[in-house]
């Protein structure tokens, strides 16, 4: 019998049998070749991957914000790697620092600025590849001070995209439960610590009435209360000759929440000097209720929303609510989607980016102005739609809007013999409101920032849209309001920031041009990173050498070359002007305690 037809059975137990047949042993061999050649490749592929990948380079970067949330530009972060290589990055005017071409591995982050103690992030790890997000927040000498037991660490977000700032570590504690030996985590002990600045201010803002007086002293109080949860108070009160100091007072209450929220409540209350005597020297008295709440959705979705409720007294009575709201996307690493409604004007201090720049009694609310002796509240409604994205050390933004402002109140200097009953003057810094016409435009907006150095910023911001402005020229003070109509205008702005090396005195200098008179900003409800007063302002804050950077002299200059004061008369045969913003010299100190 041929070799080829043999087959040999085996019967085991069980019924458990084996057949070989001599014919398929070149289909095995053939088999098994493949086999073996295929679980080589599979086992060479599993372990080049593992060192493909550990040598692919991650970044980290995030923002750096004081307690209150100011972005601090020009705050040094280093990063501390292996075998004890350090990179130092530093931050720009957002406060956000970026370093990248990391090794997969552990870092420790340092960050240090003047009139902050140093914070520190310990045993961030960092996946091959990977972009992390790690911000920080910088506390005063005594807003680190905190008491309370030390509990291990379970740092759970060093993987994830965060919208939210990160509590610094402290460096003075009080141990109550010695039983953990690990790190501690400010985020879950209850504290209790207190931080506070002073400022002394010479020289009126002359934005109308409500501005502040020449003299002013501002003050920040803040106390936390167990991990999370912070009471500020503040205020600004202002001197001018006056038997009553004009003021503003506020108490906030803060807390974040274990699910990532962070409500807000909030308490002011503001007296105005008196006004002239043609006024019954009325004073303006008002008080808000305040209340806000922010979130996020997945790590890559941030909400805030909340309103406040305004009532005042002058002249009579008159109340306001104004909602506001916002929802940024993180569509990629890079790239934010954003929507904003807002319906009171911008800060202009977030601008300057510091936390010791001035405040003026105006930048609180409301904005008033008179009509036929009636107190009118200014009311704004603003949607916002834009696209933000960071590309190596660009910013770029593109964004729509749209705007509606009943009652507008309106800027002018000088002071006219009689008031009429439609001006509102404030005699402390020469300049007096009047009420506009309803503004309803729509407008662009592209913004391009550079960072040319860690020393220096360069923004261009470039808008198109609606103003205010006369119809005809050489009307009287009493037709403005029936000559006032929108007209369309474009504005470019130009600004540099930055810190020089030896001084550390930290500026900015900006110039906004409009191609043509306006009486309103264009854009002015443009809360970012290109916003600017108009025309030509600087900046400078200086800290004072050998006491340590708790104490800075500040210099505010605002419309330099008094530039778009448009000529009108008054009844009393007086010129006077009105104007976009007035120019303003301001200067004082600032201690950090």
């Amino acid at each position: 019998m041929p070799w080829n037809n043999t087959a040999v059975e085996y019967h085991g137990k069980n019924n458990n049998s084996l057949r070989f047949s001599p014919r398929g042993w070149g289909g095995v061999r053939l088999h098994n070749l493949k086999f073996r050649s295929l679980g080589t490749w599979t086992i060479l592929l599993g372990l080049s991957l593992p060192v493909w990948a550990a040598e692919q380079p991650g970044a980290i970067s995030g923002y750096v914000r004081s307690n209150s949330g100011t972005p601090q530009m020009g705050a040094v972060v280093q990063i501390l790697g292996a075998a004890n290589r350090t990179l130092t990055v530093f931050t720009d005017g957002a406060g956000f620092y970026t370093a990248t071409g990391l090794l997969p591995g552990f870092y420790s982050l340092k960050v240090t600025a003047p009139s902050f103690l140093p914070a520190w992030r310990e045993r961030v790890g960092l996946r091959p590849g990977a972009s992390l997000n790690v911000n920080v927040t910088l506390s005063t000498l005594l807003g680190v001070m905190q008491l309370g037991p030390i509990r291990p660490v379970q740092d759970d977000d060093d993987w994830k995209w965060t919208l939210r700032s990160v509590a610094n570590r402290p460096i003075l504690r009080v141990l109550d439960d010695p039983i953990s030996n690990g790190i501690a985590d400010p985020a879950e002990k209850q504290s209790h610590s207190l931080s506070g600045t002073l400022s002394f201010l010479a020289g009126s803002a002359v934005g109308g009435y409500g501005t502040g007086s020449d003299m002013n002293t501002g003050f920040t109080l803040e106390r936390s209360i167990y991990s999370e949860g912070q009471l500020a108070f503040s205020g600004e009160v202002g001197y001018s000759g006056n038997t009553v100091p004009a003021g503003v007072l506020r108490t906030t209450f803060s807390n974040r929440l274990d699910d990532g929220s962070a409500p807000t409540l909030g308490v002011t209350v503001r007296r105005f000097s008196p006004t002239d005597p043609s006024l019954h020297n009325a004073a303006l008295q008002g008080l808000s209720l305040s209340a806000g709440d922010d979130f996020t959705v997945a790590d890559v979705l941030e909400l805030k929303f909340g309103s406040e409720l305004q009532t005042v007294q002058f002249l009579g009575h008159a109340s306001a609510f104004r909602p506001y709201g916002s929802a940024h996307l993180q569509v990629t690493p890079n790239t934010v989607l954003e929507y904003d409604y807002a319906t009171s004007r911008p800060d202009p201090r977030a601008e300057k980016g510091f936390d010791s720049s001035p405040a003026d009694l105006s930048e609180s609310n409301p904005r008033i102005s008179l009509l036929n002796f009636t107190p009118r509240i200014e009311s704004a409604h603003h949607n916002e739609v834009s696209l933000s994205r960071r590309v190596g050390k660009n910013k770029i933004q593109v964004a729509a809007y749209s705007d509606r402002v009943d009652d507008p109140a309106l800027l002018g200097t000088g002071l006219p013999a009689t008031a009429g009953g439609f001006l509102l003057p404030d005699v402390s810094s020469g300049t007096f409101t009047y009420g506009g016409n309803t503004l309803d435009t729509s407008g662009l907006r592209f913004v391009l920032q550079r960072k040319f150095s860690n020393d220096l910023t360069g923004t261009i911001d470039c808008a198109y849209g609606g103003v205010l402005n006369l119809s005809q020229p050489d009307v009287s003070l009493q037709q403005v309001q029936q000559y006032l109509t929108t007209q369309r205008r474009h504005t470019v702005a130009a600004k540099l920031s930055g810190t020089t090396a030896h001084t550390h005195t930290r500026w900015i200098a900006s110039y906004r041009w409009v191609n043509g008179p306006a009486l309103t900003p264009v854009d002015m409800y443009n809360a970012s990173i290109g916003q600017s007063d108009p025309f030509l302002n600087i900046f400078i804050r200086q800290p004072i050498p050998n006491l340590g950077g708790h104490v800075e002299a500040i210099i505010d200059v605002r419309n330099l070359l008094a530039q778009g004061y448009v000529p009108v008369l008054a009844q009393d045969g007086q010129t006077v002007y009105l104007v976009q913003t007035a120019r303003s010299v301001r200067g004082g100190v600032s201690f950090t305690f």
